[in-house]
């Protein structure tokens, strides 16, 4: 299960860096279904762009730790789901996105619960209670 919360924080950091960087690169037209949504839009995807570069840095900079740190996972896993919440919260006042959002909001509501089951596996296997530990630590 260590290894297993290894690589998902990695590939998570990694894919939020691609992202973002992505969203820096291409402003409005990396947003599927926005067509030209103007300069102020543009202008705000694109910091987003960078903050989600930062938040895939520090998935990355957890990913780096020994043990995984996980307080920061459980953090980080929290903002993500946050983001799927927010997404629901559209869906609820403004109706279907698009399909790809859609997609999305799947990912960022059934992701973090395994961040959050994960979060201390390194740190359980390194006191070496992996099976004694209670969930929700």
């Amino acid at each position: 299960m260590a290894r297993a919360l290894r690589v998902l924080a990695q590939v998570m950091g990694w894919a939020c860096v691609a992202i973002g960087l992505f969203h820096v690169a291409l402003g409005n037209a990396a947003i599927p279904g926005t067509g030209s949504a103007g300069a102020t839009i543009d202008s705000w995807g694109r910091f987003m762009g960078a903050s989600f570069v930062g938040y895939g840095l520090a998935w990355l900079w957890a990913a780096r730790q020994r043990p995984i740190p996980a307080q920061a996972v459980r953090w980080l896993a929290a903002v993500f789901l946050l983001g799927g919440v927010g997404r629901l919260l559209s869906l609820a006042t403004h109706g279907w996105p698009q399909w790809f959002q859609l997609a999305l909001t799947v990912i960022e509501l059934a992701l973090p619960p395994v961040f959050f089951w994960l979060a201390d596996a390194e740190e359980r296997a390194l006191r070496g209670d992996v099976e004694a530990a209670p969930v929700g630590r």
